[in-house]
C-alpha cells in the first residue's frame, strides 16, 4: 500500500486546506482539518471517476491502494492545538524559547529544520508518556 503525504495548512481566513504534496492541484478545504481531508478524499474519488483521459492531473497511485498521511506545517499545527499545547509548555518540552514558539505559531517566523526536529521529538516523547499512563 502506498502512503501519500498530504499537507495540512491554515489560511489567513482560518480555513484549513489539505493537498497532496506531489499534486497540489488535488486539494480540499474546510473549517477543520478533518473537513479539509474529507473534501480532499472526495476530490480524489471524483478524479478517479473521471478517469485518466478526462483529467490533466491523474496520479498513477489512484489506481492502487493508498493511505493518506497528514503532514502539518508548524504554524498550522501550533495554531490548531493552541488551546492544549501552549508556547511555554512546548518550550519546556523542546528547549526552545517560548517567545520563539509564539513567533512560529503566529507566522512571524518559520522554524529551521533543527527546530522542527526538536518540536517533533518533544511531541513524540509527550505522546509516548501519555500513552503509557495508567490510573
Amino acid at each position: 500500500m502506498k502512503t501519500i503525504d498530504i499537507t495540512i495548512c491554515i489560511g489567513p481566513d482560518g480555513f484549513y486546506s489539505a493537498h497532496c504534496a506531489d499534486h497540489p492541484a488535488l486539494f480540499g478545504a474546510g473549517k477543520t482539518p478533518e473537513a479539509a481531508i474529507e473534501e480532499l478524499k472526495e476530490t480524489l474519488q471524483l478524479t478517479k471517476a473521471d478517469g485518466k483521459d478526462a483529467s490533466f492531473i491523474y496520479p498513477e497511485w489512484l489506481d492502487e491502494e493508498y493511505e493518506l498521511n497528514p503532514v502539518w506545517d508548524v504554524e498550522s499545527f501550533l495554531r490548531y492545538y493552541s488551546g492544549i499545547i501552549t508556547p511555554s509548555a512546548l518550550g519546556r518540552l523542546s528547549g526552545i524559547n517560548p517567545k520563539q514558539i509564539g513567533n512560529y505559531m503566529h507566522g512571524r517566523s518559520k522554524p529551521r529544520r533543527a527546530q522542527i526536529i526538536k518540536i517533533e521529538n518533544a511531541l513524540h516523547t509527550l505522546g509516548a508518556q501519555l500513552s503509557s499512563i495508567s490510573f
